[in-house]
């Protein structure tokens, strides 16, 4: 007896499925680990080529990470132009350029926002070669993160601070050309433990307004406090145009960087029923959906497939949310119906449409357990012998 057939997605949800992307980060295939050791496994890139790679595989299986964030001075090369061809033969391209200033001595008590002019200087001019890689690349996105901030009360001057990161920014940003944007990060703790100078949404909104239109936010599942309602976020910076980016992760405590889905799944939902119910999921919008995981015990290509298809999944569950029953509802303060209506997207099993979606696409029906017979990683482990292994700070 023929198996029967795979069952299919409503159109229009398929449709949303197939356009919709995930960009990777470089850093999520070398090692990493905490604070205390840096693992290394076999096969592990030695180069940003090897890297790139290794990312090509999460864009073979799954087909929806066609991008992969490169982390400079980490992704250093000679020829940028040489990598982003490389990109380019192995089916995917550069994304965003991930500036660095949080491991030079010299950043020690801050960099765009250090009392020394000339520290900052040196942190503006590291900003300027970004833009200057993201061009050589073929990129139009400079991402900034800050682990600037302070210890102690009393150690530094908030109010300083905060001018001195308005006028280093104002700086890089004179610097974007027409069709470019910097995206400003926020974090609420760590490595700062009293203050840090980019907190929060509402901050890194500030900065952005003053600056201008390609200026926008970038939001980080991990970074804020437990408890924190993440899906009103995600609503007002949609409302003001300035959610630039997205970073997915999880985590259970602090800023894991675990794989997307895994501690929370139901708030993962919440926050793509967000994005769905204001079209942000569709290429128009401008968001940049990506990961930043850092998998310190798992294999990393296996993580970055199983985090693409955690985020499929809970949007195609979003996107099956039956919009117009949940506005009548709520219209009517019929509180349980409307979260019932809800939570029968949440519960409902998507797998099997996802995979019939993915033959039609001519993919891997199950994308993690093709790539885990393919013997890649064995190969690569066979091959990547000698050199220095990637990882944190390299």
């Amino acid at each position: 007896m023929a198996p029967a057939p795979l069952p299919a997605l409503p159109e229009n949800v398929a449709r949303d499925l197939r356009q919709f992307t995930i960009e990777v980060p470089s850093w999520g295939y070398g090692n990493s680990g905490t604070r205390f050791k840096v693992f290394g496994t076999p096969g592990t890139p030695r180069d940003p080529f090897e890297k790139i790679a290794d990312a090509a595989q999460t864009h073979a299986y799954t087909g929806a990470a066609p991008r992969v964030s490169l982390h400079y001075p980490w992704d250093k090369v000679e020829d940028f132009a040489a990598l982003r061809s490389f990109a380019e033969e192995q089916g995917v391209r550069i994304g965003m350029i991930n500036s660095n200033t949080f491991q030079d001595d010299e950043y020690k008590f801050g960099s765009l926002t250090h009392t020394d002019a000339a520290v900052r200087r040196r942190a503006i001019d590291h900003h300027l070669e970004c833009l200057e890689v993201m061009r050589a690349t073929g990129s139009h996105e400079l991402k900034i993160w800050l682990a600037d901030g302070t210890n102690y009360a009393g150690q530094d001057s908030i109010r300083r601070r905060q001018d001195h990161l308005a006028e280093s920014l104002r700086e890089i940003y004179a610097a974007l050309h027409d069709g470019e944007r910097m995206v400003l990060e926020y974090k609420f703790f760590e490595p700062a433990f009293y203050h840090t100078d980019v907190p929060d949404w509402g901050t890194s909104l500030l900065h952005c307004l003053a600056l201008g239109e390609q200026a926008m936010v970038v939001l980080d599942t991990g970074h804020h406090a437990p408890g924190t309602n993440i899906e009103f976020i995600v609503a007002q910076l949609l409302r003001q145009n300035r959610l630039g980016a997205f970073d997915f992760n999880s985590r259970n405590y602090a800023d894991d960087d675990l794989i997307v889905g895994s501690a929370d799944p139901f708030q993962l939902f919440r926050i793509l029923f967000e994005i769905v119910q204001q079209d942000a999921h569709r290429p128009a919008s401008g968001v940049n959906f990506m990961l930043d995981q850092c998998h310190n015990l798992e294999s990393k290509i296996q993580g970055q497939i199983r985090s693409v298809l955690n985020v499929q999944e809970t949007l195609a569950k979003a996107l099956l949310v039956d919009r117009e029953a949940l506005d009548d509802a709520q219209q009517r303060h019929d509180v349980l119906e409307a979260h019932g209506i809800l939570m029968d997207a949440f519960w409902t099993d998507v797998r099997p449409a996802l995979a019939a979606l993915r033959e039609e696409q001519g993919l891997p029906t199950d994308p993690f357990t093709a790539f885990r017979s393919s013997g890649y990683e064995e190969k690569v482990a066979a091959e990547r012998v000698g050199g220095n292994q990637m990882g944190w700070g390299a």
